[in-house]
């Protein structure tokens, strides 16, 4: 019984498993694959172009307003009360003679059309600034790519470097192990201390905590990437590609007229202060009367049939005529109001101006200080390394302490990281001042 018991339970088991779930293939990411996923699943990025389809659809909406309306409607009388008329008795003492009067047919069907003839320039204004929002979105949208672009350019090298640190950290302690190990053997045969001993066991212990925080730090970069390109985090990826230093030749003057030319956000803005004015034209149309052809096609009956004679039908066409009288002074209101509104992005272009020559400039020195700081660091690399050649070699023969060594060995880790992350600020700092100039991805990968 109980071997029965257990075999009927593994076959439940093996049952309610199920096939595995097949495993993610591995995503080899370059930076141009990760623009690309991003410009097509970035939710962020998907949502902006969804705003510019919505605009598209408003321009859609506001040139329906220049053709006719036409609408139908059918009426079926279910239930009334019809109208009584009451005459007195001809007969002395008789009863008063009633009389049903049905007013109503049972059916009724009508056709009504509308089409605006003059609108005082209301439906044009409306048509235009509709245009005049969507090119806007459009603009919008192009800042968007942009930014879309700087972030997971960024996000791309930060990976990079993380990984490039992960290796450095390694090396470091291999090297910091390699030295415990000489110091070992020195110890063993009395040419090193204890005290050596003691400090190189010290210096491989402290190396290894920045390599677990290293470690973390790829796994973290590695999430961030992934949730900029729009991949579930369970995604396996494999990041291609390193760091490169790639001389360029800026001009600031050129770079910043270029910027005011090319920003997308100075192009929103000129076009809101054009929907601004269409909005000032729109408000003073209410000053000025509105004609319209209307007409209306009616047949009753009561019955249900299509024979002779039992439909009744009426047309009429009409023009209509609507003059404004007095609406409480609305329209001088919303008149100053687009007036203001101008005014107020006026003064917001100054300013983004201004920002954007910042941010030019901003993105300028940082990319060439961290150009002077690169080709400085990768000359004290080579110096570097030289110097822990010759203090292994002077602490071999006593000449140096163990201490003299490690600071050897420190410099040299510290001049690789410099020069990393002296090559990372430069590559982010390109990027900056591609997204601040306003060029396009594929205007910054061509140049």
């Amino acid at each position: 019984m109980k071997k029965t018991s257990a075999l009927f339970a593994a076959l439940l088991i093996i049952l309610g498993s199920g096939p595995a779930a097949p495993a993610q293939e591995k995503i080899t990411l370059t930076l141009e694959k990760c623009l690309s996923l991003a410009l097509s699943q970035n939710p962020f990025y998907l949502a902006s172009q969804e705003r510019t389809d919505a605009a598209q659809a408003r321009v859609r909406q506001a040139a329906a307003q220049f053709f006719p309306s036409l609408n139908a409607q059918g009426l079926q009388n279910l239930d009334e009360k019809v109208f009584v008329l009451e005459f007195p008795s001809f007969i002395p003492g008789g009863r008063p003679q009633r009389f049903a009067i049905d007013f109503t047919k049972d059916y009724q069907f009508s056709l009504n059309f509308t089409l605006p003839l003059y609108t005082g320039g209301r439906l044009t204004s409306g048509y235009r600034s509709a245009k005049l929002g969507y090119l806007s979105s459009q603009e919008s949208s192009r800042q968007t790519t942009n930014e879309t672009v700087l972030n997971v350019k960024r996000g791309y090298y930060n990976y990079l470097l993380a990984k490039q640190l992960v290796g450095i950290s390694e090396e470091a302690l291999n090297l910091a192990e390699k030295t415990l190990q000489n110091v070992k053997n020195m110890f063993e045969v009395g040419v090193a201390s204890r005290l050596d001993l003691l400090r190189a066991e010290v210096r491989v212990a402290n190396l290894k905590p920045p390599l677990i925080q290293a470690r973390n730090n790829v796994a973290v970069a590695e999430l961030s990437l992934k949730t900029l390109l729009g991949l579930d985090v369970a995604q396996p990826v494999e990041v291609s590609g390193e760091m490169t230093y790639t001389p360029v030749d800026i001009n600031l003057d050129e770079s910043i007229a270029k910027a005011v030319e090319n920003r997308p956000e100075l192009s929103q803005l000129q076009y809101q202060k054009q929907v601004a004015g269409e909005m000032i034209k729109i408000a003073r149309a209410d000053y000025l009367p509105t004609i319209a052809l209307s007409g209306n096609y009616s047949t009753w009956a009561d019955r249900f049939a299509f024979g002779k004679n039992n439909w009744q039908s009426f047309y009429a066409f009409n023009l209509v005529l609507s003059i404004p009288l007095f609406n409480g002074l609305q329209t001088p209101a919303k008149v100053a109001e687009s007036q203001a509104l101008i005014r107020e992005l006026g003064f917001t272009e100054k300013g983004l101006v201004n920002n954007i020559k910042f941010e030019v400039q901003a993105a300028y020195l940082t990319l060439n200080n961290a150009q002077e700081a690169l080709l400085s660091q990768e000359k004290n690399i080579d110096a570097a390394q030289e110097s822990v050649r010759v203090a292994e070699l002077n602490y071999s023969e006593g000449l140096i302490t163990i201490t003299d060594l490690g600071a050897a060995q420190v410099a040299l880790s510290e001049a690789r990281i410099n020069y990393l992350r002296a090559i990372y600020e430069y590559t982010v700092s390109l990027a900056q001042l591609e997204k601040a100039v306003g060029l396009s991805w594929k205007d910054s990968e061509s140049n």
